[in-house]
């Protein structure tokens, strides 16, 4: 996918409004004990951190000089000081260490909570996403970009673990830290507080300004990140075809072009983070080195300029530890801005997952099929993809795949359905799955209507395999035993041979606990559809969907399989799709489809017979 074409993600990501309050909405408050544990134990731990300064300065004034300062500390009676500079001095050293403490037990509080808070809902965020992935349509996939969807279950999702874990602790933190900060300074001097506290809003007005600004280019690079990942897969995924063409280069230059992308649109954010860090480092080292001149020269000469009164050694101690508690906070804030930016960029992407629609759904008053006998009748079907109607709103008959399909199986019966490449064949028989809606017409089963079926009663009742087997890497029994969970070893093998599988399965290195890696691929074609075959048989279905079913085996294991197809196939209603028409002269009745319509039907004899389209390729592929 190209950097100026828009995914299905983009399209809806930009319409998620206010991500981040969307995710605490929709994550946060059935978790929000932990967070709000987190926060108080937070807010505690900073508050006790500010003290220290504050004894020391009143240590120093009232116990170490000769200026008779009391001994007093902000918001604490008098009538709680202990009297005596020897109890003072203790008092002091009790305070500074117990608040030391207090840091270290609220700081580990806060941690284990907000880190339970944050993992929590990233992995409900995973979850969720995986969830709502099975839930959408097929045609979704049909365009999928496994990049993306990588992206948004690792990427986003530690993105908003990150924001949810530092971002939004460190966020309270400085709130904490420069409203405590700026109450204490005001509370023992005001007129050089407002020196410490004037660079505030050059902050304030400098942040406003770089979350602007670098918003759009942290959604650029995650939509980059996504494409790069997209294209690295399929690299992988293609290896064999671009190794036997020669085509590393070209392969090499595609991925060369999306890491450039995500090199370009990560240096966007960088040369903004570059301009705003130093610059937030610059303000709050003038507002330091601002306190310590004025505070300075005060001591040493008098009140500056404007300002009156006395400042006193040990304030001006706690004005200088204080300020340079002010600095760390608002140094930070360029990361917290990046983990705040770079989590609404992944919450746009997550939810704008989250609200991409299922047409294929369940009715609330939904049947199930119960025990069907496995009558199966289209009427008037007809098909094309959403995405194509919605282009023009609301498609041409030209863009259908599917036009005007009727049939009719009564149970038992074998309908096949034949024609070129392209013809709508799989897609037309995939409407029995439900894994697409009809557009228009019908398709019902023993006379019900399958869009008021549940679909797991449905899908449980029509056994599909694919010319495009899958396995999942596993054991060979596992993936037999795929959608029957729970069935017998005995069950597996019985299966297994049924399918022919058996006798090369068992000469594997251990059986039918051989794993057959990441789709397969230890296993030979025609090995893997025997093992998929195998897994229909122990479903054992009343209605059969073969897609090209032996298209993978050589000669002599599509005849042994064909023989136990024709044994599974009895009294039970299937549908074959061939393109060796040699494995349909028995069915019952052959459906010559055509740019998505049925052109002829008929047995075998019959459409020999008629000299149309079924007897031209009958002719070429006998002449072949």
């Amino acid at each position: 996918m190209s950097s100026t074409e828009e995914s299905t993600f983009d399209r809806y990501r930009v319409q998620v409004d206010r991500p981040l309050v969307r995710l605490f909405s929709t994550y946060g408050r059935s978790r929000r004990l932990w967070l709000s544990v987190g926060l108080v134990a937070n807010l505690f731990a900073q508050a006790a951190s500010l003290l220290p300064p504050v004894v020391l300065g009143v240590a120093i004034d009232a116990l170490f000089s000769s200026n008779g300062t009391p001994y007093s500390l902000p918001l604490v009676p008098q009538t709680l000081i202990p009297a005596g500079t020897e109890a003072q001095f203790w008092l002091s050293v009790a305070l500074i260490a117990g608040s030391f403490v207090a840091t270290g037990v609220f700081t580990w509080i806060y941690g284990v909570s907000a880190n339970q808070f944050a993992h929590e809902v990233m992995y409900a965020v995973r979850t969720d996403s995986f969830e709502k992935l099975l839930a959408l349509d097929m045609a979704f996939f049909d365009d999928k970009q496994t990049g993306e969807v990588m992206a948004i279950l690792n990427n986003d999702a530690g993105n908003l673990e990150a924001f949810l874990d530092n971002a939004l602790m460190n966020s309270l933190r400085l709130v904490v830290m420069v409203g405590g900060i700026a109450f204490i300074l005001f509370t023992l001097n005001a007129q050089l507080a407002l020196v410490t506290l004037v660079a505030v809003p050059a902050i304030a007005g400098l942040t406003w300004w770089f979350m602007r600004a670098i918003a759009p280019r942290y959604r650029q690079r995650q939509s980059a990140v996504a494409r790069f990942n997209t294209r690295v897969e399929n690299g992988i995924d293609g290896v064999e075809l671009t190794k036997t063409t020669n085509s590393e280069a070209y392969e090499r230059d595609r991925v060369s072009d999306a890491a450039y992308d995500v090199f370009q649109s990560t240096m966007g954010v960088l040369k903004l983070s570059y301009l705003y860090r130093p610059g937030m480092e610059l303000l709050a080292g003038l507002s330091f080195a601002a306190t310590f001149l004025v505070g300075g020269y005060w001591l040493l000469v008098g009140p500056p300029l404007w300002f009156s009164g006395e400042l006193t050694v040990g304030t001006f101690v706690t004005f200088v530890f204080m300020t340079q508690r002010f600095v760390a906070p608002l140094a930070e804030v360029s990361n917290i801005v990046d983990q705040i930016q770079s989590a609404r960029a992944s919450a746009e992407r997550v939810f704008g997952l989250a609200d991409i629609p299922a047409h294929v759904t369940e009715r609330d008053d939904a049947t199930d099929l119960g025990d069907p006998r496995g009558r199966v009748s289209y009427h008037g079907v007809s098909f094309a993809y959403r995405d194509r109607m919605q282009a023009d709103g609301g498609g041409s008959e030209g863009e259908r795949v599917v036009r005007n399909v009727s049939l009719a199986a009564e149970s038992g019966d074998t309908v096949a359905l034949v024609g070129a490449t392209g013809a709508g064949k799989s897609t037309a028989l995939k409407l029995l799955l439900r894994l697409y809606d009809v557009t228009d017409g019908e398709v019902r089963i023993d006379g019900h209507d399958i869009r008021d079926l549940t679909l797991a009663s449905l899908r449980s009742n029509v056994g599909y395999v694919s010319q495009d087997t899958f396995l999942f890497d596993g054991s060979i029994a596992d993936n037999i035993r795929y959608g029957r969970f729970d069935a017998s070893d005995e069950a597996v093998r019985e299966a297994a041979r049924a399918a022919e599988a058996d006798e090369f399965i068992e000469r594997t290195a251990d059986g039918y606990e051989t794993r057959v890696g990441e789709r397969g691929v230890r296993l030979s074609g025609g090995q893997r559809q025997r093992i998929a075959l195998a897994r229909v048989f122990l479903q054992d279905p009343p209605i059969l969907v073969l897609d090209e079913a032996t298209s993978a085996v050589d000669t002599e294991t599509e005849r042994a399989i064909q023989r136990s197809l024709d044994r599974l196939s009895e009294g039970r209603t299937t549908f074959v799709i061939a393109h060796r028409l040699s494995t349909v002269v028995d069915a019952d009745a052959i459906l010559v489809l055509d740019d998505g319509r049925v052109v002829e039907r008929g047995s075998h004899d019959e459409l020999l017979d008629a000299g149309g389209k079924y007897a031209s390729l009958w002719a070429a592929q006998t002449a072949a």
